[in-house]
């Protein structure tokens, strides 16, 4: 079976038909789509007429939102693989089809582009003579090809009716011939949100507004303070990014649409102070918020926005940690372990053993995590120990650090008072790079004579475990960077618990270090040590075992578990 990278489904069941027929039809169009399937919707098209069907209009419908939820929904369930977009150039009320730049009962004057070229158009159109079979296929192409840009002679497939579950007594949406239940629309739509790794339930509220919106849609995109509070924070992807994606999708699926995408850095935003805004679309989970912007509205002497609110989607793989819906949250928690960028080429290193750095601010459970790496047959190099080494009596680092610092810094056995060391560059970036210079390369060089050692000893993994590993640039030293992250305030419980400092002294201590986000933003690996231990056990045992398929490729359809680590 020949697998395309994008495709066109046209969905052509009656409307009061669609809601049980899509996961099926969703199922069956994944065994030849592999990256972005787009949804035509057209209920009652008729392919096998003999005439050439043309587009319409949709009006809509109150069916057709629920429709829209149930599709995505599904395509989350059955092909969560597959990026799809419902388009919606064909929906729209009488009085903004004769007002806008379509022609009358012509959705589509000119061909429309999308952004993924559509490679293979599929159609659940139940083909009653196979003999017809040549007719339907050209007469789908044809009409695919009056309504989006496609290549000549795009291949077409009928999908198999018996995938498609037959209707039992009672179910679907409206009976036959039943009147739908119009949808109110209103020029101006706004909704508000983070829009991260953009996926079924932003699409399902932002088509859902674009049914809704009649000639602006205004969407505002948490950026900056709006932040702070997310999970894993540290994860969500830049801002410009996330806008690029709304942009094109919703280019996509209704180009008709004035988008004014803008930063969302308040609870508020625009929705507050904009007088030709008439609805906020929310959810059961933001509605408070809608209601919160209405209040402002009234304090502004502005009317309030009709709140339109969606059901959030179920999402039928979410584990124990996660949440029950569709979130964002839970698809940046599945990133962890995981290879978020390819390692850069290491030519001046040896393939083996494959060093890994890792490291992570203090009280971020990077020792921990440390050490189940080396249960799992890693050699772990601490450099925290080997700091304590290069300040022995003896050492070229020992006898540097009495010339630059003075040696009213040794103890009565003539070991360097680190207290004291301390107190004399604290707060003084001058005297403590000069303290680094000295100290920081010369660990670097014991770091690399254990490397040598495992080299030697025939080990395959040596992870260096080193809270500045970035700063004090031994990134040099290895073949990836893993980085530990925890929120600021529970790293400050977490030291203010292990060293007895008060919850300031604790903060200072974090602020001097690198951010999370400076360090994730150099991260081959992320980690989390936020939830119980267990969790971070199952985390770092998918780390461990997707590294093995990175350095053994040879075993690359193999999964690598230690038998003392099974999940």
């Amino acid at each position: 079976m020949s697998m395309f990278s994008t495709g066109i489904l046209v969905l052509t069941s009656p409307l009061h038909t669609l809601p049980l027929r899509i996961a099926p039809v969703l199922s069956s169009a994944a065994q030849y789509v592999e990256r972005t399937l787009y949804v035509h919707l057209h209920p009652g098209l008729n392919l096998g007429s003999g005439s050439q069907p043309r587009p319409v209009f949709l009006p809509p419908a109150v069916d057709l939102s629920t429709l829209i939820s149930r599709l995505y929904s599904n395509a989350a369930d059955v092909c969560g693989h597959l990026d799809v977009s419902v388009l919606l150039t064909n929906v729209r009320t009488q009085s903004a089809a004769c007002s806008g730049t379509a022609t009358p009962n012509c959705p589509f004057p000119t061909p429309q582009s999308l952004s993924h070229s559509p490679e293979v158009v599929l159609t659940d159109f139940p083909l009653q003579d196979p003999g017809q079979s040549h007719q339907v296929m050209q007469c789908l192409q044809r009409y695919v090809g009056h309504c989006y840009v496609c290549s000549p002679g795009l291949p077409s497939v009928l999908l198999p009716p018996q995938l498609v579950r037959p209707l039992e007594d009672g179910e679907g949406l409206k009976e036959p011939g039943e009147e739908a239940e119009p949808m109110q629309t209103y020029t101006d739509v706004v909704v508000g949100g983070t829009f991260d790794r953009l996926h079924g339930a932003h699409k399902t509220l932002l088509n859902i507004s674009c049914l809704l919106a009649n000639r602006r849609f205004i969407i505002c995109v948490c950026d900056h303070a709006m932040l702070k509070n997310k999970m894993l924070k540290e994860l969500v992807e830049p801002y410009s990014l996330r806008t690029q994606r709304l942009q094109e999708f919703l280019q996509d699926i209704k180009p008709s649409l004035q988008v004014e995408i803008m930063p969302l850095d308040d609870p508020y935003g625009v929705a507050v102070v904009d007088p030709l805004l008439q609805c906020i679309v929310v959810s059961e989970e933001t509605r408070k918020g809608g209601e919160a912007v209405n209040k402002k509205r009234i304090e502004n002497g502005l009317p309030p926005l009709i709140l339109h609110e969606i059901q959030l989607l179920k999402d039928a793989h979410h584990t124990e940690t996660e949440e029950e819906k569709i979130s964002s949250s839970s698809l940046r928690s599945r990133l962890l372990g995981t290879l978020l960028t390819p390692p850069t080429d290491t030519p001046h290193l040896a393939a083996l053993p494959y060093v890994i750095g890792l490291t992570g601010g203090s009280g971020s459970g990077k020792s921990s995590i440390a050490r189940q790496l080396e249960a799992e047959g890693a050699v772990r190099i601490d450099c925290d120990k080997l700091g304590h080494e290069v300040y022995q009596p003896g050492t070229a680092a020992y006898c540097r650090v009495l010339e630059e610092f003075g040696s009213d810094l040794l103890n009565e056995d003539k070991t360097i008072n680190r207290r004291a060391l301390g107190r004399k560059v604290f707060g003084n970036q001058e005297r403590l790079k000069a303290l680094t210079d000295i100290v920081w390369p010369e660990i670097a060089l014991l770091a690399e004579n254990r490397i040598s050692q495992a080299r030697e000893e025939g080990k395959q993994v040596c992870v260096l475990d080193a809270a500045v590993l970035q700063e004090a640039g031994w990134t040099d030293m290895v073949h990836e960077v893993w980085v530990t992250v925890i929120p600021e305030e529970e790293a400050v419980l977490r030291i203010s618990e292990r060293d007895g400092l008060t919850a300031e002294d604790a903060l200072r201590r974090l602020q001097s270090q690198w951010s999370n986000d400076k360090q994730v933003a150099h991260a081959n690996v992320v980690l989390s040590t936020l939830w119980e231990a267990e969790v971070t056990r199952k985390q770092v045992l998918k780390a461990w075992n997707l590294l093995q398929k990175r350095i053994q490729p040879g075993q690359e359809g193999e999964v690598l578990v230690s038998p003392s680590s099974q999940l």
